[in-house]
């Protein structure tokens, strides 16, 4: 368990070293340590949030981004500049290319790109000619749930300019945890959960009542804890 004093709604919640905080935590320091890119796709509410946020707070050089907050190319740039400790005020070209002259000089930097699937065409592009001028000092690492893989593929399919340059920059792969439908997807989905409520519920509450009550979604936890449902 690692004590979050910046958590959701609670100083004293704990995040918790889940399967998936495990898994996106390995991909991020592998991508991180050797300027690679990555996707991760999954379902929403399992933890890839909390997963990248305590990452990048817990290492130099790295700026997460909340992509459904900064759709647009500009705000996008603009927003990574200033997560690197840039002047992002001034004309987008002099921000964008300060921004390119700065990852390539830093020690390892890396940009996660939360909620990708949000991001408006134009900021894709972008992305990709970041990417091109970065290559091999920065880590990219996009991630969101099964709308942004679809998206991605759509534009992959009907030749979208960019969108099959973005995938192959990032090894033409998917990564996910969540297992298939079914029985085993539930069982995960549950351990999970449990996992959270037994390190967060109040003293003498039934924890595993609160995770079943969950339905396996971490959100659903957090507010059944910390808003007493």
């Amino acid at each position: 368990m690692i004590p979050n004093d910046t958590g959701p709604g609670s100083a004293e919640w704990k995040i918790v070293k889940t399967p998936t905080f495990d898994y996106i935590s390995t991909q991020l320091e592998l991508c991180r340590t050797g300027s690679l890119s990555g996707m991760f796709c999954d379902l929403p509410n399992i933890g890839k949030t909390v997963a990248a946020r305590h990452h990048a707070a817990t290492r130099r050089n790295v700026v997460y981004v909340d992509c459904s907050q900064v759709k647009t190319r500009q705000r996008l740039f603009r927003f990574i500049a200033r997560g690197f400790g840039l002047d992002a005020t001034g004309r987008y070209a002099d921000v964008y290319d300060g921004l390119v002259a700065l990852l390539r000089t830093l020690e390892r930097p890396q940009i996660i790109l939360d909620e990708a699937g949000d991001l408006a065409y134009e900021a894709f592009l972008e992305i990709k000619a970041a990417w091109n001028a970065t290559e091999g000092c920065c880590s990219w690492y996009l991630m969101g749930a099964d709308g942004f893989r679809a998206k991605l593929e759509r534009g992959v399919e009907f030749k979208t300019v960019g969108f099959a340059e973005i995938r192959s920059r990032c090894g033409d792969r998917y990564s996910s945890i969540t297992p298939p439908e079914g029985e085993e997807r539930r069982k995960f989905l549950l351990g999970q959960a449990l996992m959270i409520a037994r390190a967060n519920a109040p003293a003498r509450s039934d924890y595993r009542q609160i995770a079943r009550r969950s339905d396996g979604s971490l959100r659903r936890v957090h507010t059944l804890i910390t808003k007493g449902a």
